[in-house]
């Protein structure tokens, strides 16, 4: 638990977890927006990809409020960049969604940084959160190669 952390240690912690909170916040707004935006005889699988996205981004998003409160910080009701590029070809989805996962995975490596060998609940977390992401990323970089592109 954070009472392993100082105060001020604390005090970071919990503006860490508000990034995260905003940042999935904003990857739930994002991923249903994508999948309103696809289009083509593909739509169906990408749509069904996109909409788990959003449905993850909210869970990572209760977690991270989870953590705040325990922490005895408040919740952020902000919601990270959204900005409409509109761009909606799947590979400029992809890429956007690519940036928004490497900035979701600073933050968690931030956080594991901060609280390694100091409080085992929230090291875990994020710990497990980097994983989670790392492996979106190699998710969505395979979905960005063509076909036969393995050497």
């Amino acid at each position: 638990m954070a009472s392993e952390l100082s105060k001020a240690e604390t005090a970071q912690v919990v503006e860490i977890l508000n990034r995260i909170l905003e940042l999935e916040l904003a990857g739930l707004v994002r991923y249903l927006h994508y999948s309103f935006m696809i289009f083509g005889h593909n739509r169906i699988p990408i749509v069904a990809w996109l909409r788990s996205q959003a449905d993850e981004s909210q869970a990572h998003a209760v977690k991270a409020g989870e953590h705040i409160t325990t922490c005895g910080g408040h919740p952020s009701l902000r919601i990270g960049p959204l900005l409409e590029t509109h761009k909606h070809n799947v590979d400029e989805i992809l890429r956007e969604a690519l940036a928004h996962e490497e900035e979701g995975l600073a933050e968690y490596a931030k956080l594991l940084q901060l609280v390694a060998g100091r409080s085992v609940m929230l090291e875990e977390y994020a710990r497990t959160q980097l994983a989670t992401e790392t492996a979106h990323l190699g998710d969505i970089a395979k979905m960005l190669r063509k076909p036969g592109s393995i050497t």
